[in-house]
């Protein structure tokens, strides 16, 4: 009780509560956790009676988000990643900051988890993405066409492993020209370095549905540690009746980790792509009798 106390006391204070513009109202909420603790980065959707999204957010530190909405009635709608949603009517009015009092979040129930046993990752119904910036504007948008790869899921999920295998050469953003340049030696070099490879025998719970998948992945002759903050999407049942689990993940990779500075570039003053790559992942896997 003493440890929780002291928690409490420890939040830091929470803002002066805006003024509400001429005309308008305000909604105020605070969202809590199980145990009644405020619950940070929850997503809040306030809808008007057509059902129109009219605000989205997320709460404070302290658990707490508000709004000003044109008078009428509300819904509310709050959900986190490894909680149920919770739902809620208000009414705003003209003047009046209204509070929807606490709303708490309970715990979601977990998936199921995938059977031990070997499962083999379906390509076609996988996609390797990636983002990277270019010239430091607009963004480059591409993925990787062939790969293979397998997940070694174990008794105790935390023991799992995984290895996938990506062509280099495979990479595809739309461009010709510009994949004929990524794949030359001012970037993936792929005569020298066809493959890259991600090896993973370590899997953290991180709660919920989120799960960090930690590994090693070789690129370009370099291999560093990575993680993949990975969210498990569950188990489903394919249409001609094979088990399939799927799952997305997501991580940034920079570039000079990997030696891919191409400094010829840059003693000419050109950018030509950031130094940070988001890699996004989607995953189905089938059970591999």
């Amino acid at each position: 009780m003493a440890f929780a106390l002291l928690r409490r006391s420890n939040r830091s204070a929470p803002r002066a509560a805006a003024p509400i513009p001429r005309g308008a109202g305000a909604l105020d909420c605070v969202v809590l956790d199980p145990v009644q603790l405020p619950l940070h980065r929850a997503e809040v959707s306030v809808r008007d009676t057509e059902g129109r999204e009219v605000v989205h957010g997320q709460t404070d530190p302290n658990g707490c988000f508000s709004a000003t909405v044109a008078p009428g009635e509300y819904s509310i709608a709050v959900t986190s990643d490894g909680f149920q949603p919770v739902r809620t009517t208000c009414e705003a009015t003209v003047g009046v900051r209204t509070s929807t009092g606490p709303m708490r979040m309970e715990l979601a129930p977990s998936p199921a988890m995938p059977d031990p046993g070997r499962w083999k990752i379906d390509p076609d119904h996988t996609a390797v993405r990636f983002i990277a910036r270019h010239i430091g504007l607009a963004e480059i948008h591409g993925r990787f066409n062939r790969f293979e790869g397998a997940l070694w899921i174990a008794e105790h999920m935390e023991d799992s492993q995984l290895e996938v295998t990506i062509d280099a050469a495979s990479i595809d953003t739309g461009v010709e020209a510009r994949d004929q340049h990524l794949r030359s030696q001012d970037f993936l070099d792929v005569t020298n370095y066809p493959y890259l490879q991600f090896a993973s025998e370590r899997f953290v719970h991180r709660g919920g549905s989120r799960w960090s998948v930690q590994g090693v992945l070789s690129l370009h002759g370099v291999s560093r540690s990575i993680n993949l903050d990975t969210r498990y999407l569950g188990i489903g049942t394919g249409i001609m009746g094979e088990t399939r689990t799927a799952c997305s993940a997501t991580t940034e990779l920079h570039r000079e980790d990997f030696t891919l500075d191409w400094r010829t570039m840059l003693a000419r003053g050109i950018a030509a792509i950031g130094a940070t790559i988001r890699i996004e992942l989607d995953i189905q896997a089938i059970r591999d009798e």
